[in-house]
């Protein structure tokens, strides 16, 4: 989207986004930062960083100009897709989503944990360094990623470069499957622990002092 600035007889033509895919994490990390300036500071930062036009000359547009770039960066936003892509081509590689959550090891419960834990903002790369891997072998829409071996370091940095609408997307599909998880965690542990207070009630546990008595099976610690 092409911005044509007057000012003093002198026409200037600047660049905007032209649709919400061209938002890359990194700079989406950096739109939700400014959520914490004033509204001012906000719309001036969010129009520089998504534009090629200097802040001196944002300074200087009126308030009716603003308004109408924020109004078609708001409509950019609004108009994403919301239909969640497992694959996507980042620098000619080709990325899988886990194909299967519900296999997700201990080892990439515990990082996801820990960088939500630490900051899911700023930690949203490596998030998805561990949900995306490069795909080794893929046969129509069925595909196999590498192994998880906790090295994600690079391929977080690379993945700064992701469209943020592809990360919001994920977001939806890993948390909306956390929270079903959840729901059947919690359905199984009270199924648990109901069958746990049946046993007790059919066979209580000892009282202090009972269990001194041995069998010929018991070994006493001392």
């Amino acid at each position: 989207m092409k911005i044509n600035v007057d000012k003093e007889g002198k026409k200037k033509t600047y660049n905007l986004i032209n649709k919400w895919s061209d938002v890359t994490l990194e700079k989406w990390l950096k739109l939700v930062e400014f959520e914490g300036l004033s509204k001012t500071e906000e719309t001036l930062e969010t129009i520089n960083l998504l534009s090629t036009m200097p802040k001196k000359i944002i300074r200087q547009l009126s308030i009716q100009d603003v308004a109408m770039i924020m109004k078609s960066l708001n409509t950019f936003q609004q108009s994403t897709g919301k239909k969640f892509r497992k694959i996507f081509t980042l620098d000619n590689i080709d990325y899988g989503w886990h194909p299967n959550l519900e296999e997700l090891t201990l080892g990439e419960w515990a990082d996801i944990e820990t960088f939500v834990q630490d900051g899911i903002q700023k930690n949203m790369p490596k998030i998805m360094a561990v949900l995306f891997r490069p795909i080794k072998e893929r046969q129509n829409d069925a595909y196999i990623i590498e192994a998880y071996d906790g090295n994600i370091a690079v391929r977080a940095e690379k993945f700064k470069k992701m469209n943020a609408e592809q990360v919001q997307s994920a977001l939806v599909f890993f948390w909306t499957f956390v929270n079903e998880l959840l729901k059947i965690s919690l359905s199984y542990l009270k199924e648990h622990l109901k069958e746990v207070n049946q046993v007790l009630e059919t066979n209580p546990l000892p009282k202090s002092g009972d269990i001194s008595e041995c069998s010929t099976d018991c070994v006493e610690v001392m």
